[in-house]
């Protein structure tokens, strides 16, 4: 089981075969300096969809040995888009990252229904992936980003690419922690009864790969102590490896409290329900957070 996102860059770098990803309109310092680093720690292997010139200036400019890439020349951004998803879709690369082109430009690429990445009756979730200070192990988490309101078939959905996520990463059996306000199934609270519901198909094998409990509130899901002194127990109170929240407005929370408030916290996220996995990351993200989420998207394929 890999710990630490360290873990995960020794695993990808002992590959006989590298992964390949294919930036999207590749032709800023934020996209090149991650991609840049993943090819220097022997993670991936890269191609460029974007206007060439662009990408030697960047270069250039960031000290980046554009050799270490393999470029294709696009000048127009929606077509260098298209082409990148096109790379995938054909199989010359693994999975794909976003460059500088807008998420609205990167997802319409993905979603398109002849040439795009989504399969028939597929859906997008975003699954993102924490290390923090002191914790043991990795934390999955899901959905923070892509859906505003799963239903019951959705958080199905979600939970098996977090749980899929984790075995990638080398979590055999997956503890899935259903997040809600309470412990108490209550009728004023649905997603107590959904997490309830998700609880009891995953232990009658309807949902398989992992052993599951909800509703759990946060402390209870994640620390020990409290789920000794609330007297909950069970094999996922306080020994989660994947939290699945109920709405994204929770998600989003946690996931940007974390970031934000915890000293120390090193993550990554990426889009799970395409035919391969999809780099999203914001500007404002770390080159450190870019360079995870390469590694865990590489992971995943």
């Amino acid at each position: 089981m890999y710990k630490t996102f360290q873990d995960i860059f020794s695993a990808l770098k002992d590959r006989t075969e590298k992964k390949r990803m294919a930036a999207a309109w590749a032709v800023d310092d934020h996209t090149l300096t991650a991609a840049s680093l993943a090819v220097d720690l022997g993670l991936v292997d890269v191609t460029l969809v974007g206007d060439e010139a662009i990408i030697a200036e960047v270069c250039r400019r960031e000290n980046i040995d554009i050799s270490k890439f393999t470029v294709i020349h696009n000048p127009v951004e929606l077509k260098a888009v298209a082409q990148a998803v096109q790379l995938v879709k054909d199989g010359e690369c693994h999975f794909l990252m976003k460059g500088l082109c807008s998420t609205d430009k990167f997802l319409r690429a993905i979603l398109n229904k002849e040439t795009g990445l989504l399969p028939p009756k597929g859906l997008l979730t975003h699954c993102g992936v924490f290390e923090f200070p002191d914790f043991g192990r990795l934390l999955f988490v899901g959905d923070v980003a892509v859906i505003p309101a799963p239903d019951l078939k959705q958080k199905q959905v979600i939970m098996d690419k977090l749980v899929k996520t984790a075995q990638s990463a080398g979590v055999a059996n997956p503890k899935v922690a259903i997040i809600a306000a309470t412990e108490q199934v209550l009728a004023s609270q649905p997603a107590t009864q959904e997490a309830a519901l998700l609880a009891k198909m995953a232990e009658r094998g309807q949902i398989r790969g992992c052993v599951a409990d909800g509703p759990l509130a946060l402390d209870v899901a994640i620390d020990e102590e409290s789920a000794q002194i609330k007297g909950i127990s069970g094999p996922v109170a306080g020994k989660a490896d994947c939290l699945l929240f109920p709405n994204i407005e929770s998600g989003n929370v946690f996931y940007k409290c974390s970031s934000k408030l915890v000293k120390g916290t090193k993550q990554a996220g990426v889009l799970l329900g395409a035919a391969a996995p999809c780099v999203l990351s914001s500007r404002a993200d770390s080159t450190e957070t870019k360079l995870n989420s390469i590694a865990i998207a590489a992971l995943t394929v």
